[in-house]
């Protein structure tokens, strides 16, 4: 019988080839049919595997093992950016405007070489694993709450979810015991005024006078209405107001982006925009609209499967690889498995200066060290392995 380290090995090519066509036909959220497609062919060859399709776009296969256990869920994201590519290899994107720009078909090609060897060593499993390949990561509501919605998580003990990191260098493993990304809401303000020209202020109420007011008071709510230890971001990043330059429009659009990991504080940042977007217009007699949608929920991990997960680096890749990272204030859908079962999040790093991967997610040049995906691959088999074990 041959050794984990051996089926790794031998996985290697085909999870780089499988991540080079992934890149190559991206598809953009909620329209992954192709890609699903793909990965319920691919996951049908390696056998002894339960396939099914929870949604339109999102395929799971279960593998049980000869003796009962915990049921252990891994998940990889599919779905693509709206950015039109930039780089120059032989894998580039063949759909106009549309990128894997975030890592995520090196995601599903390292969930795929980890479900075909874990198929491979089946007797050696305990209990169950699901792998989940997720639709529509990038776009709220998100495919995570559909899936907890069709019922992929029934039963089950714990999940884990890994990222290729750009900010991360290759050979490290990033863990954050408790929160490790931020919840992500964001805001409409729509400020009614009465226009005219620009000539004659008096005569009107300025929109664009009120707006900047609240834009302004808008940063007092993170340096004077919450404890200096919390970390909360608001940032205003849309408005548009007028259309031509002799002329006081009778409308402001002002829109923003929430970034917190309390889930108290956030429930009462919506109140506290609205009383300074209340405030501020009826002082100068204007009205206005508001609209306030929480989206994705902080991710936060479970102490007891990121310990696992630590030792499981650590046994693997060794201290040294192990890198403890700050959380950070970007988001993620991967909270809505956390609400139902304890779960950790995990980076993996793909940056190589040396190489010229130094491209942020979301850039037309993103890319990625291409070695990371057998750190993926090891990291989904020897974790699953130590925890079900």
């Amino acid at each position: 019988m041959k050794m984990i380290h051996e089926l790794i090995e031998e996985v290697k090519d085909e999870v780089i080839g499988w991540r080079r066509y992934l890149h190559k036909y991206p598809e953009l959220s909620f329209q992954e049919e192709k890609t699903a497609q793909f990965v319920y062919e691919t996951l049908q060859t390696f056998g002894d595997l339960e396939i099914i399709r929870p949604t339109k776009t999102s395929v799971m296969a279960r593998l049980i093992g000869q003796q009962p256990g915990k049921v252990i869920v891994l998940r990889a994201d599919m779905d693509a950016l709206p950015i039109e590519e930039e780089n120059d290899f032989d894998f580039v994107s063949q759909s106009s405007g549309v990128m894997h720009a975030c890592g995520h078909d090196g995601h599903t090609a390292m969930l795929l070489g980890a479900a075909k060897i874990l198929t491979q060593v089946k007797d050696q499993i305990k209990g169950e694993v699901r792998f989940l390949f997720q639709h529509a990561e990038e776009l709220p509501p998100g495919g995570a709450q559909e899936l907890v919605a069709a019922g992929v998580l029934d039963g089950v003990d714990m999940i884990i979810g890994t990222h290729l990191m750009s900010t991360l260098p290759f050979g490290k493993i990033g863990l954050s015991y408790g929160p490790m990304m931020a919840g992500a809401d964001t805001f409409r303000i729509s400020v009614v005024g009465k226009g005219g020209h620009a000539s004659q202020p008096e005569l009107t109420i300025d929109p664009i006078a009120i707006g900047t007011q609240i834009v302004t008071n808008l940063q007092h709510i993170v340096s004077r209405y919450c404890d200096a230890q919390e970390t909360l971001v608001i940032s205003v990043t849309q408005f548009h107001a007028g259309s031509a330059i002799n002329v006081i429009p009778s409308n402001v659009r002002i829109g923003g982006s929430v970034r917190s990991f309390n889930p108290n504080l956030r429930e009462k940042i919506p109140t506290y925009i609205e009383r300074i977007v209340k405030g501020i217009t009826e002082a100068h007699g204007a009205t206005y609209e508001y609209d306030y949608q929480f989206g994705y929920a902080p991710t936060i991990n479970d102490e007891e499967v990121t310990k696992l997960l630590d030792e499981a680096v650590c046994e693997v890749f060794g201290e040294k690889s192990r890198e403890y990272i700050k959380p950070i204030m970007g988001s993620e859908d991967f909270s809505a498995y956390q609400k139902v079962v304890p779960g950790s999040y995990i980076f993996i790093g793909a940056r190589n200066g040396e190489n010229g991967i130094i491209h942020p997610h979301h850039h037309p040049k993103f890319d990625i060290d291409e070695q990371a995906l057998q750190f993926g691959v090891k990291l989904f088999v020897h974790g699953t392995l130590k925890i079900l074990n």
